[in-house]
C-alpha cells in the first residue's frame, strides 16, 4: 500500500532496466514510459493495475497502452497530465484512483517518472500526511522538481 516505507528488501526480480524504475514499496512501483517488453515485465510482478500520467501524443508513447495493457489481464487507467500544467482536477483524479486501488499491486508511469514522482509526494504529504522528510527521498531520487511543479507540489527544497 502506498503508506507503507519503502522496502528495504527490494525484489531481485524488479526489472531495473525500465527507465526511471522506482519501487516505492511491495505494492507500487513506477517509472519512465515502458515497452511493450517492459509491460510484461511489469505484470510479471504481480501487478494488477497500470495507471499512466503520461500525455498519449508523446513521442514515446505507446500507440495504444490501454489495449497493450488489457492484453496482459490488467486494469488501465490514464491520467494524462500536462507536463508545464499540472491541475488540481488531475491530482484529485489521482487521488481518488488511490482510494480506489487500496489494497491493489500497483504500477504508476509518465514518460521519465517526474509527474508521478511528483503526485506521490503530494499523496503522501496532503492525504496520508507523512512529514516531509519521510516523504522526499523518493522524489529526490528522481529529480529536483522544477518551479511549476515544486509550486503545485508544495515542494521547499529546504524543508525538513
Amino acid at each position: 500500500m502506498i503508506g507503507t516505507p519503502p522496502s528495504t528488501d527490494p525484489t531481485s526480480t524488479d526489472p531495473t532496466s525500465i527507465d526511471g524504475w522506482h519501487r516505492l514499496d511491495q505494492r507500487l512501483t513506477s517509472s519512465g514510459q515502458p515497452t511493450e517488453a517492459d509491460l510484461r515485465l511489469i505484470a510479471g510482478l504481480g501487478v494488477r493495475h497500470i495507471i499512466n500520467l503520461g500525455l498519449p501524443s508523446h513521442p514515446r508513447a505507446l500507440p495504444d497502452e490501454a489495449a497493450s495493457v488489457a492484453a496482459l489481464g490488467l486494469a488501465y487507467t490514464a491520467i494524462p497530465v500536462e507536463f508545464s500544467q499540472p491541475t488540481e482536477e488531475d491530482f484529485a483524479k489521482f487521488c481518488a484512483l488511490m482510494t480506489a486501488c487500496a489494497g491493489a499491486t500497483i504500477h504508476i508511469h509518465c514518460i521519465a517518472n517526474y509527474r508521478v514522482s511528483a503526485f506521490i509526494y503530494r499523496y503522501r504529504r496532503e492525504i496520508l500526511h507523512w512529514p516531509a522528510a519521510q516523504a522526499r527521498p523518493d522524489l529526490l531520487h528522481l529529480w529536483q522538481p522544477n518551479p511549476v511543479w515544486a509550486a503545485f507540489i508544495g515542494f521547499e527544497p529546504t524543508e525538513s
